[in-house]
């Protein structure tokens, strides 16, 4: 009797066990599951951020030309092509109030500079030589401001094109050269020249620095580019570095140091967009991972 009696407890107390191993696995399948239920969730949401992120079409701001007779702004429309084809949406920049600017500023995502006269060599510390045309100083007074502001905004990308590019460099404390051939009556290599639409842009050879951006962006040792200037940068300015030079030896291109995007090329690559598109993804690449505002 005594022994049915120990052998059912016994019995009992094994189920007991097993029961609560039971429960303890599906406790532990649960909590496996649900970890994962979340990773997947997390990764997922993740992807979904990236995703967004590469069909964003960011806001470019392009600062524009002014006329002082007509009284007009404008902007050749080129360079709005190569940012429309490159997924960006182009915003002109006309001089505007410094507490206009700002709002502004919030609510861009890039800056393109465009091309054009010569920056008042006075906003670089020297007097004005007899083949430097000065472009108009509402132009040239905004664009400063404009370049000063955009440089605080952090991580806001910037490409400066030929006139842009010298901006960069103006406002970081660098100097220009105010005429090439005047300077280097050495130099074979012809920079200027008026832009014909109908017989297409003058051209010259640009090589790159090793293991710069636009080295690996373009891939190759050397480029034929659109040029059109009669300038080029002198003293460099701070934190910034020559990546890019002619045949002559003189400066095409600069990158700011650190992993911001901040290029200036002395080329027209909106005149040659096909040869030059790497440079315009790469900006828009950029813009599209600017913080949200």
């Amino acid at each position: 009797m005594f022994e049915k009696v120990e052998k059912v407890e016994k019995v009992e107390k094994v189920e007991k066990v097993e029961i609560m191993r039971s429960k303890s696995v599906v406790e532990k399948l649960a909590i496996v599951l649900l970890i994962t239920l979340f990773a997947c969730f997390f990764m997922q949401k993740a992807a979904f951020a990236d995703a967004d992120k590469s069909q964003k079409r960011p806001l470019i701001g392009i600062n524009v030309d002014v006329n002082e007779t007509p009284k007009e702004a404008t902007v050749p429309i080129y360079y709005f092509e190569a940012i429309e084809k490159s997924g960006g949406i182009p915003v002109l920049l006309p001089p505007m109030k410094a507490s206009t600017l700002d709002l502004v500023l919030k609510r861009l995502d890039g800056l393109l500079l465009i091309g054009g006269a010569d920056y008042p060599p006075e906003s670089y510390g020297a007097k004005t030589e007899g083949k430097t045309k000065i472009m108009s100083s509402s132009r040239s007074n905004f664009d400063l401001n404009l370049v000063k502001a955009a440089l605080k905004v952090p991580d806001l990308p910037i490409l400066g094109i030929c006139a842009g590019c010298q901006l960069l460099n103006i406002t970081e404390g660098g100097s220009l050269v105010q005429d090439i051939p005047s300077k280097f009556p050495q130099s074979k290599v012809i920079h200027g020249g008026p832009y014909d639409a109908s017989t297409g842009p003058r051209m010259h050879e640009v090589s790159f620095s090793k293991d710069s951006l636009l080295d690996k962006l373009y891939s190759k040792k050397a480029l034929s580019v659109p040029t059109s200037h009669h300038q080029c940068l002198d003293n460099v300015g701070s934190g910034m570095k020559v990546v890019a030079r002619t045949n002559d030896g003189l400066p095409e291109a600069i990158e700011k140091d650190g992993a911001r995007f901040i290029v200036g090329v002395q080329w027209h690559p909106e005149r040659d967009f096909n040869n030059n598109k790497a440079l315009f993804a790469e900006f828009i690449r950029n813009a599209q991972n600017f913080p949200e505002h």
